[in-house]
């Protein structure tokens, strides 16, 4: 008995159309709306980079003026705590940028030209706007420091510290220029702070000094200052020596209120500057 012929397999279905891919979308164009700007790299300033700004802000606070001679790359390195590499780094930026002029031979060494060259205000402001809360601190620190120095020192003196700070105050009052003023300053502050008979006391006196002064070897200075540091040298001294304790550290208090005074002056007067560019702009 013959078997009955398969039945023919069905025929495939045909496939289904594949769905076109979707179009790619368009590649955003480059940036040129603000957040271009705000997405870019950030550039990192260099230690010698910011050293500059820090000497440009000492000139601007009076710490060295134009035609004094800097010290030495081996000196502001150890004041600094920097390398000398970025100390020289830091020199040749001002030398590029016209603040300071390099002389060779006897006599040579790196000169001041000028505090006031580009972008000095912004450069102030970097070195001054993020410490300002520290600065102020320290500044209130000293004012501390030096009323209980001066106090202690009118309770301890001896015929040898009253005779050491006289001297001082006579040299201060005949002092000629900026530099014999500031170190006649530096001699009568370190005689009260020796007549405590206290070296921790001399001590942190002279490293607050460095500090207030950006870690240069220098106090901000004025011809303002010196007046009224004239006046008020005189009245310190008498009240140590005359062993007033509380009048003492009254006068030292309002003393050392000048370098708060001659900072804060210097912020005003940029912010100032910075509030005329601004009204120029939006009135162009």
């Amino acid at each position: 008995m013959t078997e009955p012929a398969a039945a023919p397999e069905p025929a495939a279905a045909p496939e289904p159309a594949a769905a076109p891919e979707p179009a790619a979308a368009p590649e955003p164009a480059a940036a040129t709306e603000p957040f271009g700007a705000l997405l870019a790299p950030v550039p990192m300033r260099t230690t010698g980079e910011r050293i500059a700004e820090r000497l440009v802000t000492a000139i601007a606070l009076g710490e060295f003026e134009p035609g004094q001679r800097l010290p030495t790359e081996r000196e502001l390195s150890a004041s600094l705590e920097v390398s000398r590499t970025t100390v020289r780094e830091a020199l040749q930026r001002l030398q590029a940028a016209g603040y300071v002029t390099t002389k060779r031979g006897r006599g040579g060494g790196t000169f001041i030209q000028t505090g006031a060259g580009p972008g000095s205000d912004e450069m102030i402001k970097r070195t001054l706007g993020p410490a300002w809360d520290d600065l102020t601190e320290l500044l209130d620190y000293r004012r501390l420091i030096e009323q209980q120095i001066a106090r202690t020192a009118a309770e301890r003196r001896s015929a040898e510290d009253i005779e050491t700070i006289r001297r001082a105050v006579g040299e201060y009052a005949h002092a000629c220029g900026r530099d014999a003023s500031r170190l006649a300053d530096h001699a009568l502050h370190q005689a009260i702070a020796r007549a405590t008979h206290n070296s921790r006391l001399v001590g942190l006196s002279a490293r607050i000094r460095r500090e207030v002064g950006l870690g240069f070897d220098a106090e901000p200075y004025t011809p303002k200052m010196r007046r009224r540091a004239l006046r008020q040298h005189p009245t310190l001294a008498e009240a140590v020596i005359a062993g007033e304790p509380d009048h003492a550290a009254r006068l030292a208090d309002s003393h050392f209120s000048l370098t708060n005074d001659t900072l804060a002056e210097l912020r005003a007067r940029l912010h100032l500057r910075s509030g005329g560019d601004t009204d120029a702009r939006s009135q162009g």
